[in-house]
């Protein structure tokens, strides 16, 4: 069974296209206007072993906020879409990973059901060149909602914001990788309603 899926989403503001493999190496080629924001995509996938084609355009000369939310779309999508009817999937996936002196954790359900908690609070207001540190949330948030995800983050400390985001992404692909790794010893769709 190849747990792929291919998702397009064009707008006024942004074009983006994604092509996932969940079974797969690490493998990435992520294309955004935003450099900072590619490299944590990068980092997602590669922990959370997933192949990933990514390209997007955005209206970057206004803001980053709409090119990084659609991705988090789009991705969400792709997730759902490439997990098809979730039969046997572990369902639940954790890490903690540190990132020289910052320490995030993150804790998923693939619940059929979109939440976030998200209690990150950076050292201090600061961009990365460009990056605004609070589109993060953003990101997480559109990323849960179109995948059906219960997603708990959480930072425990930190002092750097480059180190703290990329122990959240880092996290984020390792926790993925768990609940989406299919168990054989799971029968069906992993609840006891039976659906997700």
């Amino acid at each position: 069974m190849m747990r792929t899926a291919k998702i397009e989403r064009k707008t006024r503001e942004t074009e983006i296209r994604a092509e996932i493999k969940l079974d797969g190496t690490g493998k990435y080629a992520v294309h955004t206007p935003i450099p900072f924001f590619d490299h944590m995509i990068t980092l997602m996938c590669k922990h959370g072993l997933f192949d990933l084609k990514l390209k997007a355009k955005g209206d970057v000369q206004i803001d980053d906020h709409h090119t990084v939310e659609d991705t988090g779309i789009v991705l969400g999508k792709a997730i759902k879409e490439a997990l098809g009817d979730m039969k046997g999937i572990a369902r639940y996936g954790h890490a903690s990973v540190p990132m020289d002196e910052a320490l995030a954790q993150v804790c998923l359900d693939i619940s059929g059901r979109q939440y976030l908690v998200y209690n990150v609070v950076f050292p201090k207001k600061s961009k990365l060149r460009e990056f605004d540190p609070d589109l993060i949330e953003d990101f997480l948030q559109a990323f849960s909602g179109s995948a059906g995800i219960t997603l708990h983050v959480n930072l425990f400390y930190g002092r750097n914001t480059h180190h703290i985001i990329e122990s959240v992404f880092k996290a984020l692909g390792r926790a993925l990788k768990q609940a989406v790794a299919i168990d054989p010893r799971v029968k069906g769709i992993p609840s006891t309603k039976g659906s997700l």
